[in-house]
């Protein structure tokens, strides 16, 4: 089976792209990942196997081999931060309403997509 890496994945979409070691790109879907796993990570090397589909060559089945490795030293200042969490803070307590109206706010996914940034900055 070929070893690549995590091109890109986007959970909430449910694909992405492995780039083989021979540099074809080969499409991911959700439905493939290991059992518990909802995401994969860029850089995160993988084993898999993959046929020829309608449009291109396709992942069969996955096996994740390694995660890729977290710099300590690409985390920001706690100072930094705050401005950061502050104006996150803002911008969830003004979704609220449209919550308490029964609508999820226009902005959700730019919400969610600051909220994973954040919570990598906190994690790593």
């Amino acid at each position: 089976m070929p070893v690549g890496k995590v091109k890109w994945f986007e959970p909430t979409k449910g694909f992405g792209y492995i780039t083989g070691e021979d540099r074809q790109d080969v499409f991911v879907h959700a439905s493939v990942l290991p059992e518990g796993v909802k995401t994969l990570r860029p850089g995160t090397k993988v084993d898999y196997s993959f046929a020829e589909g309608r449009r291109g060559p396709q992942v069969l089945s996955l096996t994740i081999l390694s995660e890729p490795a977290e710099h300590k030293s690409a985390r920001r200042k706690p100072e930094e931060m705050v401005p950061l969490v502050e104006d996150l803070i803002k911008l969830l307590d003004a979704s609220s309403d449209p919550l308490r109206r029964g609508r999820y706010p226009e902005n959700g996914r730019k919400i969610a997509k600051l909220l994973r940034a954040l919570a990598r900055e906190f994690d790593a």
